[in-house]
């Protein structure tokens, strides 16, 4: 599920400024988490942050039961193993969604001024917890149940990000997503997408795994700070899927076991990419608005070619997003 992931967009906060040393050689800032702000300056910040976490969460709370929930009917708390689902592209999603909602709310607890460990812990585990909830709203429907695996998926996500602060300070890999609405020459399998995803860009947005792909992208500036490779370029690994129009497989019955769709022809198949990429929180600026909004934009991966490999062989993607 991604819509934590989306909804983080709104709480990202300006990262850590880089710049180079004496010498030329590309290193990161660190900027202490206090920044020497009176208890008094703290105190005021870290109440603002926990109020504009708790309201946040709440719209995006109502936001995701009216696109996901409110039509399905309950049941008593249940669960539910789904890992073989949408050929775990749902459980990456899960882990992309808790990473970029920890990410934000970490960085609203650095501005705050928390010593570091706490700004860590704190922010690093919020996504994780943030998607635990929406396990439990699962747990409580009939159409679904509480997934272990995406529990996992989530914790995953979220100890990602807090591993990273804890060894480097920084996030040297960083998970992004990008998304292309799919549209098919075949009215039948048009319809089976407006009727499973949904008909409005939004909830395919949100739902068509077909169109979703994950990637993993670094800086070697990072793991190489000598080279003169530019710190904003970044390598990419990416993963996605295609042909699915069922969780399982492309058959589905009504409630009187009725087969109304039946396309077993599709292959479901999964994809691998290597692209590059572009790491927006290295582009130097001294305008505060333009970084913020490029830190917002660091969790989508920029458009660019891609060389895929799938069902055995390889291709070239000239525009891939």
């Amino acid at each position: 599920m991604l819509y934590g992931g989306c909804i983080s967009f709104l709480l990202v906060f300006p990262a850590a400024a880089q710049q180079t040393d004496s010498s030329g050689v590309y290193k990161p800032v660190v900027v202490t988490d206090t920044q020497r702000l009176p208890p008094e300056i703290v105190k005021k910040r870290v109440r603002l942050v926990a109020a504009a976490n708790v309201a946040g969460y709440s719209a995006a709370m109502v936001g995701l039961y009216a696109a996901w929930y409110k039509d399905y009917p309950q049941s008593k708390f249940h669960t539910f193993n789904d890992i073989g689902e949408w050929k775990q592209i749902d459980k990456i999603g899960h882990a992309y969604s808790a990473y970029a909602e920890s990410k934000a709310s970490m960085e609203f607890w650095r501005w705050t001024g928390i010593e570091r460990k706490k700004r860590i812990l704190l922010g690093g585990f919020s996504g994780a917890a943030y998607q635990t909830v929406i396990e439990v709203l699962d747990g409580f429907s009939a159409e679904w149940g509480w997934s272990w695996g995406d529990f996992g998926a989530n914790m995953l996500g979220s100890s990602m990000l807090v591993a990273q602060e804890f060894a480097w300070d920084e996030q040297r890999i960083q998970f992004k997503w990008s998304f292309h609405r799919k549209n098919y020459a075949d009215a039948t399998l048009d319809k089976r997408s407006d009727d499973i995803f949904g008909k409005s860009s939004p909830e395919r947005f949100l739902k068509d795994y077909n169109g979703q792909t994950y990637w993993l992208s670094t800086s070697l500036k990072s793991f190489f700070p000598a080279s003169r490779i530019p710190a904003w370029l970044q390598v990419s690994v990416g993963t996605g899927a295609e042909g699915m129009f069922g969780a399982f497989d492309n058959i589905d019955q009504n409630d009187q076991g009725v087969t109304t769709f039946y396309r077993p022809d599709i292959p479901r198949y999964r994809q691998w990419y290597l692209a590059p990429d572009i790491d927006l929180s290295k582009i130097k600026t001294n305008k505060k608005g333009l970084k913020f909004a490029l830190n917002v934009l660091n969790i989508i991966k920029m458009p660019t070619p891609s060389l895929e490999y799938s069902r055995g062989s390889f291709k070239i993607n000239w525009f891939h997003f």
